[in-house]
């Protein structure tokens, strides 16, 4: 080997396999460890076997266990924001493979912001599937401006944003709205005050946030500007899924959207804080480059958004 040539990195030993990750990040989205065994097709001996497994070789506990279910610690908030790229990424490049190898008739190509991606496109998908069974789906997901920067750059054919307005040289429709709450977990001081908080307040208290440039975060930015603008975040996360984990582990409160916490607030896993004098909602759009909309399986994914 010369001098010049590059010296293979082995990261075998270092870095979990797809399968422990998608466990850990089904475990963050379920709230417990048997729910996410179940939903992974393995039993929930085997599913402790792995998450141990990981813990040992990263050297961090990721997971705490109780009679009420589980739950990340912070850091395994921290490893699930890591462990949801490295996932989306095996995905992108597994759809990339089956239409390289020709195995689909058509493609289509979405990109779409982290709560959309999460908690409304499965259902949009598996629709479209069962009206063009021949159609390779390939879904990139990040914050909105991530999913303008897919479409204008021509990676994707049709995406959808959670923000304030339509990105530049996009087009768009909307399709639905959204509301933002405020939740932190029960034993946060936010969750047993009898009164409503202020939203001077909420921008003077350090959450833990999406980051810069997704939708929740333009939102959330615009809302409390006139109350001086949002404090130094404490946690700043790139998934909606680490963000709800680290605030249910108790780290500190956050604001997501209603359809990201509608079980953990159910199960009582995370409260709902009301706020005063502060509205937060926001439009969901479907979006594409500007000129003629979106043709073939993305004219037929967008009919479907806005059924009902």
């Amino acid at each position: 080997m010369s001098p010049e040539s590059p010296v293979p990195v082995q990261l075998s030993h270092r870095v979990p396999d797809l399968a422990a990750l998608e466990l850990l990040l089904a475990v963050a989205r379920l709230g417990s460890l048997g729910r996410a065994a179940r939903e992974r097709g393995i039993s929930q001996p085997a599913a402790s076997g792995r998450i141990r497994s990981m813990e040992r070789q990263l050297g961090v506990t990721l997971v705490e266990r109780s009679p009420r279910g589980s739950r990340l610690t912070a850091a395994g908030a921290l490893v699930t924001d890591w462990a949801g790229r490295i996932v989306e990424a095996a995905e992108a490049f597994d759809a990339g493979a089956r239409a390289l190898r020709g195995q689909r008739d058509s493609r289509l190509r979405v990109a779409a912001s982290m709560t959309i991606a999460e908690y409304l496109l499965p259902g949009w998908l598996v629709a479209l599937q069962a009206e063009r069974p021949g159609t390779a789906v390939s879904l990139l997901a990040g914050n909105s401006a991530a999913v303008a920067r897919q479409l204008l750059e021509g990676a994707a054919d049709l995406g959808f944003v959670e923000g304030l307005a339509v990105p530049e040289g996009l087009d768009g429709v909307v399709i639905g709205h959204d509301r933002l709450i405020v939740v932190a977990a029960p034993g946060h001081p936010w969750a047993r005050r009898g009164r409503s908080l202020g939203a001077a307040e909420l921008a003077a208290t350090s959450l833990i946030l999406r980051e810069e440039g997704s939708g929740t975060r333009q939102v959330l930015d615009a809302a409390l500007a006139p109350y001086g603008g949002l404090a130094e975040p404490l946690l700043e996360l790139s998934s909606t899924t680490a963000v709800k984990a680290a605030a249910v582990s108790g780290a500190g409160p956050s604001v997501l959207s209603e359809l990201a916490v509608g079980e953990e607030v159910a199960s009582r896993r995370l409260v709902e804080v009301e706020v005063a004098g502060v509205v937060l909602r926001r439009d969901l759009r479907a979006v594409w480059p500007t000129g003629p909309g979106p043709a073939g399986p993305g004219r037929d994914l967008l009919a479907l958004t806005r059924r009902g």
